[in-house]
């Protein structure tokens, strides 16, 4: 796989996107990267799609990466999505008609499952990876009580941690990601918190409207989102052209995981196929 370098660039507000493009694109792929993280964490990604003809377009969440805000701190969750309707009409404007992917992992699986209740018509399909449709221990009503006291005094305070040892099996992996100074590696607010909380909530009632091709990915073995949300969602929604892929023994990041190949073929063979049947 020949490396493929990214086109950096900011947009309104701020926000820092990434590009790598292909020289003739089949098709493009907008990319919401997950929590905490930034876009430049998807070369790997990138350059396995670009090497099908398939450009990718990302940006770095408000308060993520090299975007402006408070690190892991958003006022409403609805924040997230200009930057996605930004691309996704800059990819328009650049190459119309070329069939659009969305693809979430993570958080961004959240942020692309609510981004599509308004939004699906302009996407030929959407895939997931781990995406944050539920908690692997649901917090009791009075934890959700003080945690929404607190994002309304102090919206801002940090409350919860995520732990890296747990985004893959590969030590490389959870090594770089500790190490890496675009990565937020303190707590995230109270406000995300309850915004995170109230949009599961949302897609939970919601989800039965997306009707757009859609493939779920997820590895049995997380611990930060589990597979029991994106397989409720995956019967949840009324997509009739639909696949769920549960990976036995993987960790949360299944992108980058040892059988990341196996993994982002998996996601071009579908993509591929998409595309072809345009």
């Amino acid at each position: 796989m020949s490396a493929v370098e990214a086109q950096e660039s900011t947009i309104e507000g701020g926000v820092f996107t990434r590009r790598w493009n292909a020289a003739e694109p089949r098709a493009a792929v907008l990319l919401a990267h997950g929590l905490g993280e930034h876009s430049g964490r998807y070369q790997y990604f990138a350059e396995a799609l670009v090497a099908r003809g398939i450009s990718v377009w990302a940006p770095d969440h408000p308060g993520h990466g090299r975007s402006p805000g408070t690190r892991c701190h958003i006022k409403r969750f609805a924040d997230f999505f200009p930057a996605l309707d930004a691309l996704r009409s800059a990819i328009d404007e650049q190459h119309p008609g070329l069939p659009c992917f969305l693809v979430g992992h993570s958080m961004g699986g959240l942020i692309a499952g609510a981004y599509l209740l308004d939004r699906q018509a302009g996407f030929a399909g959407a895939a997931f990876s781990g995406a944050a449709f539920d908690v692997p221990a649901a917090p009791g009503a009075a934890a959700l009580f003080i945690n929404r006291l607190i994002a309304a005094l102090l919206p801002k305070l940090g409350v919860l941690q995520l732990d890296a040892s747990e985004i893959s099996r590969d030590p490389q992996v959870v090594q770089h990601y500790i190490d890496d100074p675009l990565v937020h590696s303190g707590k995230i607010s109270a406000r995300l918190v309850v915004e995170l909380f109230s949009t599961m909530a949302e897609l939970r009632e919601r989800r039965g409207e997306l009707t757009l091709p859609m493939l779920v990915m997820h590895g049995e073995a997380d611990a930060m989102t589990p597979a029991s949300g994106s397989q409720a969602f995956f019967e949840g929604v009324a997509s009739t052209e639909k696949t769920l892929r549960l990976y036995p023994g993987l960790y949360h990041e299944i992108f980058n995981e040892p059988e990341r190949d196996q993994v982002i073929g998996e996601l071009g063979d579908w993509l591929d196929a998409r595309v072809n049947a345009a």
